[in-house]
């Protein structure tokens, strides 16, 4: 892409344009602003050129030809460019700031645009009541599509920042996402006087597992783990993969007791669970191990994972394939 210092190449009263087909212009008495805009340059921009002239304010008015308009930061465009045909109106937002261009403006095509200096433009403004009518309907209108773009912005955002807390072998909730969303959910159970109870999960002898039946086959015993807690939970419940084999289901507004019960039921579907579609396999030598913990007044998120590892801890001395306090 190539800068341009473009020179004028005619004024508009000598040119074949008519201000009837200049949109800002509608509704006015085109001869008046015709006669003012007489001696208004017209500059002509070659495909592929650049209008360096960002430390003017004026209104440029696209005569013939197609320009992409790019805002720009700090010497950086920012987002796609937004095209402007003939007819269409550049720069109004610097008119009425009396702020430099911040617009990097590129020739798609060949084209020509009619520069309007910012003392004319006020002129035509405060002397043509339609300027001044058709000038706000432009920004209302600009406004209402920079504000459809920010929401749309604001959407894509908040999917890929919901999609980098998915763990992508599982499905399930991640670390990030964990460590995000805890601490949220303590403050809630302390601020509501409710429960809130955490499973620490391990599924046993995973290495075994892994070495037996190579890691392909793990990834797909910890997708059907996954699957067993995602099946038997509350839509109100999360399902994490806290690292490596190891998972984690929260519980919220669940009393110890109850927690017990879901994780000893959990138990029982990992033990039913088939990792192996084609040969109708139950999990090979994988089995799960579970502590439960509930928050305790006072207690902070780390203290309730840290009671949960070690009831998870008990669980694996009892003898694995159980879920404990």
């Amino acid at each position: 892409m190539q800068s341009s210092t473009v020179e004028p190449t005619a004024a508009f009263g000598a040119s074949s344009y008519t201000v009837a087909d200049l949109q800002l212009f509608s509704g006015t008495d085109h001869a008046q602003v015709a006669a003012a805009l007489a001696d208004c340059a017209i500059l002509r921009l070659a495909a592929g050129a650049t209008l360096v002239d960002h430390y003017r304010s004026r209104l440029y008015i696209v005569l013939s030809g197609v320009i992409d308009v790019e805002e720009t930061r700090a010497g950086s465009t920012e987002g796609p460019g937004v095209k402007v045909y003939p007819g269409e109106s550049i720069g109004e937002q610097a008119v009425l700031d009396e702020e430099a261009n911040t617009a990097a403006i590129t020739a798609v095509e060949d084209a020509e645009l009619l520069v309007i200096e910012s003392a004319l433009a006020w002129q035509l403004i405060e002397r043509h009541n339609g300027v001044a009518r058709n000038l706000l309907r432009l920004l209302s209108f600009r406004v209402r599509a920079a504000n459809a773009l920010l929401r749309r912005r604001q959407k894509l955002g908040e999917f890929y920042r919901q999609l980098s807390f998915n763990d992508g072998l599982t499905g399930l909730c991640n670390r990030a996402w964990l460590n995000d969303n805890l601490p949220a959910l303590v403050r809630a159970a302390h601020a509501d006087g409710k429960p809130l109870s955490v499973v620490m999960i391990d599924l046993d002898h995973f290495k075994k597992f892994n070495d037996t039946h190579g890691h392909q086959a793990g990834d797909q015993a910890l997708r059907a783990a996954a699957a067993v807690l995602s099946g038997a939970l509350r839509p109100t419940d999360h399902a994490v993969r806290y690292g490596g084999e190891e998972l984690m289901v929260i519980l919220p507004h669940t009393p110890q007791h109850v927690a017990l019960m879901v994780a000893e039921r959990l138990c029982q579907r990992m033990r039913q669970a088939v990792v192996f579609d084609d040969m109708r396999t139950p999990l090979p030598q994988m089995t799960a191990s579970m502590g439960v913990a509930c928050l305790q007044p006072g207690e902070d998120e780390q203290a309730l994972v840290a009671h949960a590892d070690a009831a998870l801890y008990r669980a694996k001395e009892g003898g694995r394939n159980r879920a404990s306090l």
